[in-house]
């Protein structure tokens, strides 16, 4: 058999029929061999370790569950493949998808991250290629886009993300299923472990910026998210996680002392948004 070009890390946690689904997609979606690693946060393997097995993957049990990025990190540890693929249980590929991320990887050297449209069940596309937040418009957006829909700022951020018909650079890129060329994930240390859940993404496009590695959107390569199959019951951990994540990011970015009280601001505002969310179950 020819060496794998690409290995597919999918991280999941007690997973359900969705990890059959996405396996049973993926050789269609690249004629090139791929190698697959399952990844599991969780302590059952009764669902990953047989399906896993049928594919020819390799499942690593962490023993503990780490979070997203961290999983993602041990999955990619060791590859000597040119590209490693970060992905969601709940995504299903269309065919030819992967090869329309490689292929566009190939043809620009400056890129250290590829994504692909990402559709929902219902056909809709979910914005998954986005500009890195401003203060002003990522915290309007974030605290008022429930109870005011129309503000200005949620307006302003929609429109950034409506190109979604065109291939074009982003700030970041949805780490539900995401082409990383392996020397430019390795350069930067790969996802940053302190995000247990969400914004490790966002994070990691705006490292890979400040390393001179382009972040590309790619409609051509569609993928079909299921969405949340492993939480849907239990939401509100997400929704912490979610938050403890907002925190992290937005600290970190205005973290200079006279940012005081710009931190002050986002943390009783995110601790509201927070409060909203767990009363009505939802992440977003």
């Amino acid at each position: 058999m020819s060496s794998p070009v690409v290995r597919v890390v999918c991280v999941v946690f007690h997973p359900g029929d969705e990890l059959a689904a996405f396996v049973e997609s993926l050789p269609g979606a690249s004629s090139r061999p791929v190698e697959l690693v399952v990844v599991d946060n969780g302590t059952d393997q009764s669902v990953s370790a047989p399906v896993t097995e049928r594919a020819g993957g390799r499942l690593l049990v962490t023993g503990a569950n780490l979070g997203y990025g961290t999983a993602a990190n041990r999955g990619a540890a060791g590859a000597q493949t040119d590209w490693v693929v970060v992905v969601n249980p709940d995504i299903e590929w269309a065919p030819g998808a992967l090869d329309a991320l490689l292929d566009a990887g190939a043809a620009e050297p400056s890129v250290g991250a590829l994504g692909p449209k990402v559709c929902n069940v219902d056909g809709s596309v979910y914005p998954s290629a986005r500009e890195l937040p401003s203060l002003t418009q990522g915290a309007g957006h974030a605290l008022f886009s429930r109870i005011w829909p129309t503000n200005p700022w949620t307006r302003a951020y929609h429109a950034r993300q409506e190109r979604i018909g065109d291939r074009r650079t982003a700030g970041w890129l949805s780490g539900s299923c995401l082409l990383l060329r392996r020397t430019a994930f390795e350069q930067i240390g790969g996802f940053d472990e302190r995000y247990f859940m969400f914004f490790e993404d966002v994070d990691l496009g705006e490292r890979l910026g400040r390393a001179g590695w382009a972040s590309l959107y790619v409609p051509q390569a569609t993928v079909t998210h299921l969405g949340g199959a492993s939480w849907r019951s239990t939401p509100a951990p997400m929704v912490r996680a979610h938050h403890a994540s907002a925190r992290r990011y937005l600290f970190s970015r205005y973290s200079r002392w006279y940012q005081a009280p710009v931190r002050a601001a986002l943390a009783v505002g995110l601790a509201a948004r927070e409060q909203v969310q767990l009363r009505t179950g939802r992440t977003h």
